[in-house]
């Protein structure tokens, strides 16, 4: 994507910043919880088209897969070491 043109880009429902996801080739309004798709290096900026983020998504929580952690460690149990 161009950074002039992700500069320009705002969300058409509230008009804020979006997020580049480049991994997921989205752009994202965390405020409206949506997810714009890139095709084809355009930018999808309909309000049909987008995906609704999840609330881990909209509140940029990493999911467990992406933290690297277990779930007895993301949810705070820790084993004593030897």
């Amino acid at each position: 994507m161009d950074k002039e043109l992700l500069a320009l880009l705002v969300c058409p429902l509230c008009q804020g910043k979006l997020k580049y996801d480049r991994d997921q080739a989205e752009l994202r309004c965390h405020f409206d919880g949506l997810a714009y798709p890139i095709r084809d290096d355009i930018p999808v900026m309909l309000e049909e088209e987008a995906r609704v983020m999840s609330v881990d998504e909209k509140l940029n929580k990493p999911t467990l897969q992406d933290s690297g952690l277990s779930k007895g460690q993301e949810a705070g149990i820790h084993k004593p070491s030897a």
